[in-house]
């Protein structure tokens, strides 16, 4: 992850919060065409898939205080929901969610997970092993771009740390958007994909 990358980062999710306070969004923010995808696409660097050694979640600290009482995670349930009330502590008491991924909805909070779009593991595998702490905190918890999304938890825990060769969204009416966002999340970050993965991004945006 280049310097650049990692302080427009920065800069961009601190816009984000300050305007997180109106109605919800449906998707998170960011979402390219699916020509820009395309191009971006083009651009990543093609590798074999790199080593776990040293891989462990918390090498990517996340659901960090992000403002106020709210981490991270909270504010996703609050971009993403309809109708969501909080608490004094900033969890959500009230609310829904539906999940774009198998198209299910929600009312409980603890029936939805937070997935990143290019998992953690998958990111290390693919170039974060080199990062610092930092840059691996603001990749985990980047509320500027379609790295977060408010899913249902069994498909996200299925999912797991899945490249999309691996595994797709239950729904195909999502594909198209999953591989825009997979992509540009890649591309920010410099991340490099392996060649099946990147054959199935180009599947994926074909049905776009």
């Amino acid at each position: 992850m280049s310097g650049k990358a990692f302080v427009a980062s920065l800069l961009l999710t601190a816009g984000a919060v300050l305007g997180l306070g109106g109605s919800a969004q449906a998707v998170p923010p960011d979402i390219p065409s699916a020509e820009t995808a395309r191009t971006e696409l083009a651009a990543l660097t093609v590798a074999p898939e790199g080593s776990m050694d040293g891989y462990d979640r918390d090498r990517f600290p996340h659901w960090h205080e992000v403002e106020g009482a709210c981490n991270t995670r909270e504010m996703v349930l609050q971009r993403d929901g309809e109708g969501v009330e909080v608490g004094d502590d900033c969890a959500p008491v009230s609310g829904s969610w539906t999940s774009p991924y198998d198209g299910d909805t929600w009312t409980q909070p603890s029936d939805v997970d937070i997935d990143h779009m290019v998992p953690l593991a998958a990111a290390w595998r693919s170039g974060a092993a080199k990062w610092t702490t930092d840059e691996r905190e603001a990749f985990a918890n980047d509320l500027s771009s379609p790295q977060l999304w408010a899913v249902t938890d069994n498909v996200n825990q299925e999912k797991g740390d899945k490249t999309p060769d691996q595994w797709k969204p239950p729904l195909e009416s999502e594909w198209c958007a999953y591989a825009r966002a997979y992509t540009h999340v890649k591309h920010t970050y410099e991340l490099t994909v392996t060649s099946a993965e990147q054959g199935a991004l180009e599947d994926m945006l074909a049905t776009c």
